[in-house]
């Protein structure tokens, strides 16, 4: 397949804000895909070769990248350098280089999507004394006999810049039309991808076996399953009426969700986002060898300490979140693992059976291992409101979010966010005072001590319905100086030049991010705006929700993805209840001035 095909593509879809004509381009390029290579074009649309759980990246780094350019075009690495500041993408800057390219290659091959991938492939797997200098002839290898818009599409992807508007669920969406004529189907599809997080099995399994063969993907081990959410309660009252007044209370640990898979000789951790993090805790993985079953499991990883026992805030865990040094970071931030479900046990699939069903199992499976860093999260049964808050007053204490209450016949969602499990944090419990996790989508740039960083982060909720990112807030308070420099050398990877096709907002901002960082952040309470477009038209005509006096908490959720942030369900639904708690006939109204940038401080 000509490589040319997708960059085509590529370019319509980076210049258009529309969904369904970005689902359009995409139905048209699938439909010409030959499907024996349709795994490897479904990755590369994602921007990745391999499913996350695969851990496998290109590890290039930028300036290997810049000399790669430097030897295929002929041109001077300063001279590119200068082009790329200029156009603050460097596959913009690959772009305007080659149009002027002076070097040519004398026998040059076909630029197909199967060289390409595999290129790319040989890159990403090449480790080892002389690795950087085999990548580097790799890469210029692809410039050498691509165009101008080829090599602008290599280097983005090579980067990790390829940035088409677009998630999984859009991809979904036109797999769905593409080969069974109707978006209808794409729940058949979602399922699928939900048990396996791999979206190129799914798309080759449609095209060459139909859609019975994707609706037969089981749970497999080692292939991890996109995890069930929660929604949130405010009261333990409302927790029970929505459970039928009996429901199982966890503890909520402030950690890092886990999803454990042990097979007969193999231990595999994976986070929430689906990435392989089993060296991030090597000495939990190591524990997990004592259990006899295959199983999978999950739980959360907390930082605890051991003098005390007590729990220690997620900011203490991310300290176990490096390459090197990993063996001091275990003994310098020791940790606990906190089980609290059970998905497959020894060849079966235990998703269908009653949370109640899968506790008796998981404690049967933990009360065999004797090792002080493998638990079952503590866990109570209540009907009566007050019983919840005491369990709740109790995890406080030791340290943990808050409880989350389940429903005891429910079964496990794959990939859900629903009212079977429901979180109730501390937070919740006042009138007004919450958090949420919120998208940072744009910035304005500061005054003042600011000057030449940002002043104000656009942050957005989570549209499920629409899989849009609508804005709620401007925050620009709870910021140290040093989380001002990290969120200015971090962001610098997602800028975009317009508004991201994914979000939707009446703000104007001095510079827009693709949605991929999240962060936690409090405020007062919710009003309405004719700015923000969270819940637009719902409320009232022409206004959306946002927060008042939103701060920065100081955490940023690296656990995870953009789709797993607050939603604007959950915020109209914690409107609704403000507005029940105060009595308010009306609804405040928050006039944004756009040109009006948060206070700093």
């Amino acid at each position: 397949m000509d490589f040319n095909s997708l960059v085509e593509t590529f370019e319509l879809m980076e210049q258009t804000s529309s969904r369904i004509a970005l689902t359009g381009y995409l139905v048209t390029l699938l439909k010409s895909t030959p499907a024996n290579i349709i795994d490897k074009v479904t990755y590369l649309i994602q921007g990745k070769l391999y499913p996350d759980y695969e851990g496998i990246e290109m590890g290039v780094a930028e300036k290997m990248v810049l000399r790669a350019i430097a030897t295929s075009s002929g041109k001077d690495v300063s001279e590119i350098e200068r082009i790329y500041q200029k156009t603050g993408d460097l596959g913009e800057a690959t772009l305007e280089v080659m149009k002027s390219k002076s070097q040519s290659t004398l026998f040059s091959e076909p630029m197909t999507v199967e060289r390409v991938y595999s290129t790319f492939d040989k890159v990403a797997r090449t480790i080892g004394v002389g690795s950087q200098e085999i990548k580097l002839r790799l890469i210029s290898s692809l410039l050498n006999d691509a165009t101008a818009a080829e090599g602008c599409y290599i280097i983005k992807f090579v980067m990790g810049q390829l940035r088409l508007g677009i998630a999984d669920y859009t991809v979904l969406d036109a797999l769905a039309i593409a080969f069974t004529g109707d978006k209808i189907n794409r729940h058949v599809l979602e399922n699928a991808y939900n048990v396996s997080s791999d979206l190129g099995t799914v798309a080759r399994l449609l095209a060459t076996s139909g859609l019975e063969a994707v609706s037969s993907i089981k749970i497999t081990l080692f292939k991890p399953i996109r995890p069930m959410l929660a929604e949130r309660v405010r009261t333990a009252e409302e927790a029970l009426e929505r459970t039928g007044s009996r429901a199982a209370v966890e503890y909520k640990l402030d950690g890092e969700r886990v999803q454990v898979h042990k097979g007969k000789d193999r231990v595999e951790l994976f986070s929430r986002r689906l990435e392989k993090i089993t060296s991030h805790y090597p000495d939990v993985a190591n524990a997990l060898k004592t259990i006899k079953s295959e199983v999978i499991l999950e739980g959360e990883v907390v930082a605890i300490n051991i003098e005390t026992e007590e729990y220690l805030p997620f900011q203490e865990l991310m300290h176990r979140r490096r390459k090197y040094g990993v063996e001091e970071a275990m003994e310098s931030y020791p940790v606990v693992m906190n089980f609290f479900d059970v998905l497959y046990f020894d060849g079966k699939s235990k998703t269908e059976v009653s949370y109640m069903d899968r506790r008796k199992l998981l404690k049967k499976i933990v009360d065999r291992i004797q090792n002080s860093k493998l638990s079952l999260i503590k866990q109570t049964i209540a009907t009566e409101s007050y019983e919840i808050d005491r369990f709740m007053a109790a995890a406080i204490e030791n340290g943990c979010e808050g409880v989350m209450i389940k429903h005891l016949p429910s079964t496990y969602r794959a990939g859900a966010r629903e009212y079977a499990w429901m979180k109730l944090k501390r937070e919740y419990t006042s009138d007004f005072a919450d958090t949420l996790d919120l998208v940072i989508v744009g910035a304005l740039y500061g005054r003042g001590r600011r000057a030449g960083k940002y002043g104000a982060l656009l942050l957005a909720a989570y549209d499920h319905n629409t899989d849009m990112f609508r804005s709620v807030t401007k925050v620009g308070t709870g910021f140290t100086d040093v989380h001002i420099e990290q969120f200015y050398k971090e962001l610098e990877k997602h800028i975009v030049s317009q508004r991201h096709a994914r979000v939707d907002t009446g703000m104007e901002m001095d510079i827009w991010f693709e949605p991929k960082i999240v962060i936690e952040v409090i405020a007062s309470e919710i009003t309405l705006s004719p700015s923000h477009t969270a819940a637009k038209n719902t409320i009232r005509p022409g206004y959306g929700l946002a927060l008042r006096f939103p701060k920065f908490t100081g955490k940023i959720r690296d656990d995870k993805k953009p789709e797993d942030a607050t939603t604007i369900d959950e915020i109209l639904a914690a409107y609704k209840r403000q507005l029940k708690a105060v009595g308010h006939s009306g609804a405040k109204v928050q006039i944004e001035e756009e040109e009006e940038h948060d206070k700093e401080g």
